[in-house]
C-alpha cells in the first residue's frame, strides 16, 4: 500500500541524528493522511515515531468526519446523510488506501493459495469477489451504525465517527510493534514492520482507551467504561485479523495495515450501537 502524499524520500540523516516529535508526527500525517505535510525523514527511526504518532492522526481524521456530519445535521440533512459524510471522510483522508489494502487482504484471505500465491493475488490492481463482497458489508455496517448512533443524538454520532478514527490508526501501532515481521522487503509494510518496541505500543494503547473512556463520559453520548470498551474490543479484533494475516502470509503489508484498521474502525462502531 504506498503512502497517501507518496513522499520522496529524503536525504539520510547522520547516524547520530535521533529523530524529533516533529518528524514522528510529519511521518504520521505524511503517510496515514492526504494532509500536506512534507515528511523530511524517510528511515526507522522516524517511522518507530510516526506509528506511535499514528493515533493522532486518527483523531485529526476523526475530527474532520464528525464536523462534516455535524454540518450537514445543522444544515437539515438526516442523520443517513451525515453517516455517510462521516464514512465518506476518512477514505477521501486516505485516498480510500486503506479499503483498498482491506479489499486486497480479503481477496488474499480467500483465495485459498499458498502465502506467495495469495501475496501476488494481493498486488493486483482488480479486486476479485471477496474483496468487493468485504468492502460492501464492512461499509454497509460504518454507514448503518452511524445513522443510527446520529438519529439517537448528534453527540453519539459525531464521538463515534472521531473515536472509530482514534481506533482505527491505534490498531496500525499495535501491528508495527517488534516481533511482526514483514511479509515483503518492500512497500510500505515493510518500511513500519516491527519498528514500535512492544512495550510502547502497548502504553500507547492503555493511553487511547482511557483516552475514549474519558471522552465518552465527558460527552454525555456514552458511558465511560463503555466507550472504552469499544475501542478496546476494536483493537482486540484488529489484533486476530493480524495474527491471521501473519500466520498466512508470513508477515504484515500495506495491504493488512489497511485491514486491520478498518476492522478496528468497524468493530468500534458496532459496539457502540450496542451501548445504551
Amino acid at each position: 500500500m504506498p503512502t497517501p502524499s507518496s513522499p520522496s524520500p529524503p536525504s539520510p540523516p547522520s547516524p547520530s541524528a535521533a529523530p524529533s516529535a516533529g518528524d514522528g508526527l510529519r511521518f504520521a500525517f505524511g503517510t496515514l493522511t492526504v494532509l500536506p505535510v512534507r515528511v523530511r525523514r524517510w528511515d526507522r527511526a522516524a517511522a518507530r515515531g510516526g506509528m506511535l504518532w499514528a493515533p493522532a492522526a486518527g483523531l485529526a481524521v476523526g475530527l474532520c468526519a464528525a464536523g462534516l456530519g455535524l454540518l450537514l445535521l445543522r444544515l437539515g440533512a438526516g442523520p443517513l446523510l451525515a453517516a455517510v459524510a462521516s464514512v465518506a471522510v476518512p477514505a477521501a483522508l486516505t485516498r480510500g488506501l486503506h479499503l483498498d489494502g482491506l479489499a486486497d487482504t480479503a481477496d488474499g484471505l480467500g483465495s485459498g493459495k499458498p502465502a506467495e500465491d495469495a501475496l501476488r493475488i494481493m498486488k493486483q490492481s482488480d479486486i476479485g469477489p471477496f474483496g468487493v463482497l468485504t468492502l460492501v458489508l464492512v461499509l454497509l455496517a460504518q454507514v448503518a451504525v452511524l445513522a443510527q448512533l446520529y438519529g439517537a443524538s448528534w453527540t453519539r454520532g459525531a464521538l463515534a465517527a472521531v473515536v472509530s478514527a482514534l481506533a482505527a490508526r491505534l490498531a496500525l501501532t499495535l501491528a508495527a510493534r517488534s516481533g511482526v515481521p514483514a511479509a515483503r522487503p518492500e512497500g510500505l509494510g515493510a518500511a513500519v514492520a516491527g519498528v514500535v518496541p512492544r512495550p510502547a505500543a502497548l502504553g500507547v494503547v492503555a493511553g487511547a482507551v482511557a483516552a475514549a473512556g474519558a471522552a465518552g463520559a465527558c460527552s454525555g453520548g456514552y458511558d465511560g467504561a463503555w466507550t472504552a470498551l469499544a475501542v478496546a474490543v476494536g483493537v482486540c479484533a484488529a489484533e486476530l485479523l493480524l495474527r491471521r494475516c501473519v500466520r498466512r502470509f508470513g508477515g504484515v503489508t500495506g495491504d493488512v495495515f489497511g485491514a486491520v484498521a478498518e476492522t478496528a474502525a468497524t468493530t468500534v462502531l458496532v459496539v457502540l450501537s450496542l451501548g445504551r
